[in-house]
């Protein structure tokens, strides 16, 4: 289970240019895991300032979506992603892309990127929910399926 930030402005996505897990070398949304008695909402302000230097503030919570699709990882051979989404604010953009060094950072690089040029080819499905809010101004919960997922070997980004 993570946790997602939807910063955006205008006809733009805040993506980060990922690096490890399933989504590798996809555009992703910036968030992630929970650290140890991390409310949701402290931990997607954490995510977000860890993968792009910037502060945020939540506007609100858009929802959660289930997403399933095959990856082989140590002995398993699917993956459940539990992915809660919250629409957030930066207050200042010029920090952009200062993002912290350490262990586990799974982000090289971030940047806003036109919401049609995400597509489901070189971004995460939690990129296409993003997108797919923005166009609609409608955020749907429906779980979704994968029968195939591929682990890009190039980066798309």
């Amino acid at each position: 289970m993570g946790v997602y930030g939807v910063i955006h402005n205008q006809k733009e996505l805040l993506v980060i240019h990922k690096n490890g897990g399933p989504y590798t070398n996809r555009y992703d949304l910036c968030g992630g895991s929970l650290e140890d008695g991390e409310l949701l909402e402290e931990a997607v302000i954490r995510e977000v300032k860890e993968e792009t230097g910037l502060d945020a503030t939540i506007k609100r919570q858009l929802g959660s979506v289930s997403y399933r699709y095959p990856w082989k990882y140590e002995h398993y051979t699917d993956n459940v992603h539990i992915a809660v989404f919250y629409e957030m604010i930066a207050s200042d953009i010029s920090v952009l892309g200062k993002i912290s060094e350490f262990d586990g950072q799974d982000s090289v690089g971030c940047a806003f990127v036109p919401i049609d040029k995400l597509t489901s080819s070189n971004s995460s499905p939690l990129v296409m929910s993003a997108k797919q809010y923005l166009e609609s101004h409608s955020f749907s919960t429906d779980s979704q399926d994968f029968q195939e997922w591929e682990v890009l070997a190039v980066a798309q980004y």
